[in-house]
C-alpha cells in the first residue's frame, strides 16, 4: 500500500527520545483516589483560581520537604549510587499546538514548595501560551533535538545520569494529566523517578491520583504514606494559601527563598 512519508517535527523527536530514555526505568504504579473537599471549598471561594497542575506541582514538593526519598535520584556515573536533592525541581508536561500538531513539552520549575501557587501557576500558563522560543526549557530542549542522532543519544546518556545534570535537565518529579479532556487514568512514562497525574474532581469531591515511581529509589509502603500524606497537604496547606493564610512552615520557607 503507498502512504506518504511525514518528516517527524522537533517536539515528536524529542517525545521519541524521551521514551526511549524511559524504556529501562523500572517504574511501578499505585493510584488512590483522594478526598479533596476542603480544597475544592477553598479553591471555588478564592479570587484568583490555580490550575490543578500548579496545585499538584506545589503539594507534591510540600510532602517531598519532609521526604528526601522523593528527592532522590537513582544515577549510573561514576558508578551506581543515588543522589539527593536539597529541594524538588518539578517537570510540567505543557500541552500545546505548533505548526498544527499537538505536542507535549516539559517546563522546569524548581523549589515549587518556596514559592506560591500564583507565581507557579503563572509561569505554567506563560509556558502555555507564549512563543516556544521565549521559554529557555523548550528553547534548549529543541536544541538539543536537533544534533544528530549518536550525538542525542550520549548527550542523553551523560544528562540522565550524572546526578547534577539529571536534577538541571529532568527534575526530581514530573506532574501531566488529561484532565483537561475529560475523565481517565494516565500512567506516563519518564526517566525521572517520580510521575505523579490526576484526573478530574469527582462529584463526591474526590480525585483520582496515581504515583509512578522507579522501583530502584523506594517501594510501594512509602508511597502508600506519600498519597496520604498528600492529601492531607492538599486539604491543609494548599487550601490555607487559597484562603490567603498560609501555614507558617509555608510563610518560613517563602522568607528563606527570598533572603
Amino acid at each position: 500500500m503507498r502512504g506518504t512519508v511525514r518528516k517527524i517535527s522537533l517536539p515528536r523527536r524529542f517525545i521519541a527520545d524521551l521514551m526511549h530514555a524511559s524504556m529501562r526505568v523500572p517504574f511501578v504504579s499505585l493510584s488512590r483516589t483522594l478526598d479533596i473537599h476542603q480544597l475544592v471549598e477553598a479553591r471555588a471561594q478564592a479570587t484568583q483560581r490555580p490550575g490543578w497542575a500548579a496545585i499538584f506541582v506545589k503539594a507534591f514538593a510540600l510532602v517531598a520537604r519532609d521526604e528526601p526519598v522523593l528527592r532522590t535520584l537513582y544515577v549510573k556515573l561514576p558508578w551506581p549510587h543515588f543522589f539527593e536533592l536539597p529541594h524538588s525541581v518539578a517537570m510540567v508536561a505543557i500541552a500545546r499546538v505548533e505548526e498544527g500538531r499537538d505536542c507535549i513539552l516539559p517546563e522546569k520549575i524548581p523549589a515549587p514548595d518556596q514559592r506560591s501557587l500564583t507565581d507557579i501557576d503563572a509561569q505554567i500558563r506563560r509556558a502555555k501560551n507564549a512563543p516556544l522560543m521565549e521559554i529557555p526549557s523548550f528553547r534548549k530542549i529543541l536544541m538539543a533535538t536537533r544534533l544528530p542522532l549518536p550525538l542525542r543519544r550520549l548527550s542523553w546518556f551523560i544528562g540522565l545520569n550524572v546526578g547534577r545534570m539529571s536534577a538541571n535537565n529532568f527534575g526530581s518529579f514530573g506532574v501531566t494529566s488529561v484532565a483537561a479532556y475529560g475523565p481517565g487514568e494516565l500512567h506516563a512514562l519518564s526517566p525521572g523517578p517520580f510521575i505523579v497525574t490526576y484526573g478530574v474532581v469527582r462529584p463526591d469531591q474526590g480525585i483520582d491520583v496515581v504515583i509512578r515511581w522507579d522501583h530502584r529509589v523506594t517501594d510501594a509502603a512509602l508511597i502508600a504514606r506519600v498519597l496520604t500524606r498528600l492529601e492531607q497537604v492538599l486539604n491543609a496547606g494548599i487550601s490555607a494559601e487559597l484562603r490567603g493564610n498560609p501555614q507558617p512552615a509555608e510563610v518560613k520557607a517563602a522568607r528563606a527563598a527570598v533572603t
